[in-house]
């Protein structure tokens, strides 16, 4: 059968479909659990939680399902010199964001403090309370931190955006390794060099992957449907993980604007920006990404550029100005129909089974 593959025997799980771990309180534990009540592996975007956030996150999880779920970290959540930023770097991106803060009537944030990585601290309490699978994106782990995993029975996963990430991955001796396409929403979690320079599709990224590297590879980016699970296992994928189709659901932490728009025609145009956070990311074309194309090349360092645009998102919710908004999407969210997370993973088993002729030709 098309669902027992080295993924799905790997984790322990009936289907090889992950739901992709949602950061900036996109997750929830609802969603993680309908994805992994129903036979797949749901997931918790950790990255922004504090080490108790985290173990009462991986509680309310362990109280939801039976089944095997996912924790992520970011393992740079920083990209800040140790010292700040200076007056000049804050002056510039002033000068090319505040007119949108005049727009609706708001002040410009103040300089931002110094960010302190959070990711020691957290990558502790994972190891404290050894979920089934623990996977993290922008680079590898150090080889001490991988034997504790594996002596713990942490199955981890790295994620790749392109064939030398997948090989340093497999060095690293992960045990199974993400192929993220340029197609993915969300942040590009590309680790060895510039996100720019590393926007590769999905399909050609996995065909690469496959021929070169041995571990385990998840498809990731432009999945929303069977068809795209059936094309991504035909390919050499041993499982796929689906974002955009999951955060469109009502169990998902997204507003219900955010919701909304990924069933709307603003969906069909999607662009990669720095321009909210200072990292390459992929979501609706809003006003500021219009009209500033370049100009991310102002942006303040991740996450300090969150913490000076997170005003302007509260302000824009509040004013109802929802072309001020960046919202996370996959370039595939114009093919989305399902609102319910235990009706999309009953679709995809379902209409992926109906496939089956196809894996044996």
């Amino acid at each position: 059968m098309w669902n027992n593959t080295k993924i799905s025997q790997l984790l322990g799980i009936d289907y090889p479909i992950l739901q992709g771990p949602f950061g900036g309180n996109l997750s929830s534990v609802e969603l993680a659990a309908a994805v992994s009540n129903a036979g797949g592996l749901g997931g918790f975007g950790a990255y922004t939680l504090s080490p108790q956030e985290i173990v009462d996150v991986n509680d309310k999880i362990k109280s939801a399902t039976a089944g095997p779920y996912n924790l992520n970290l970011w393992v740079s959540d920083t990209d800040m010199a140790d010292d700040g930023i200076s007056d000049q770097q804050y002056e510039r991106a002033k000068a090319i964001f505040e007119p949108y803060f005049n727009a609706l009537n708001i002040d410009f944030p103040t300089k931002p403090a110094a960010f302190q990585s959070r990711f020691a601290n957290q990558l502790d309490v994972i190891l404290d309370i050894r979920p089934k699978v623990f996977s993290f994106i922008f680079g590898t782990l150090p080889v001490s931190v991988m034997e504790e995993c594996q002596s713990k029975g942490i199955i981890t996963i790295g994620t790749a955006t392109t064939l030398d990430e997948a090989i340093v991955l497999e060095n690293s001796g992960v045990d199974a390794i993400i192929a993220s396409g340029f197609e993915a929403g969300g942040h590009r979690p590309s680790f060895l060099e510039k996100a720019e320079s590393s926007l590769m599709g999905t399909f050609t990224l996995l065909q690469l992957i496959r021929e070169k590297v041995k571990t385990p590879v998840i498809a990731a980016g432009g999945i929303a449907n069977a068809k795209g699970i059936t094309a991504a296992l035909i390919l050499g994928a041993d499982a796929v993980q689906i974002g955009t189709a999951f955060l469109a659901c009502e169990e998902s932490g997204a507003i219900p604007l955010h919701r909304d728009m990924l069933f709307s025609d603003h969906a069909k145009y999607t662009t990669l920006s720095r321009a909210y956070t200072g990292r390459l990311g992929r979501g609706i074309r809003s006003l500021i990404t219009k009209q500033l194309p370049d100009g991310e090349i102002a942006a303040l360092p991740f996450p300090l550029q969150t913490s000076i645009m997170s005003s302007l998102r509260k302000a824009a919710l509040e004013q109802q100005w929802p072309e001020f908004l960046f919202l996370w999407s996959g370039q595939i969210a114009p093919i989305l129909k399902h609102r319910n997370a235990s009706e999309l993973m009953q679709s995809l088993i379902r209409e992926t089974t109906e496939h089956a002729d196809l894996f044996k030709k």
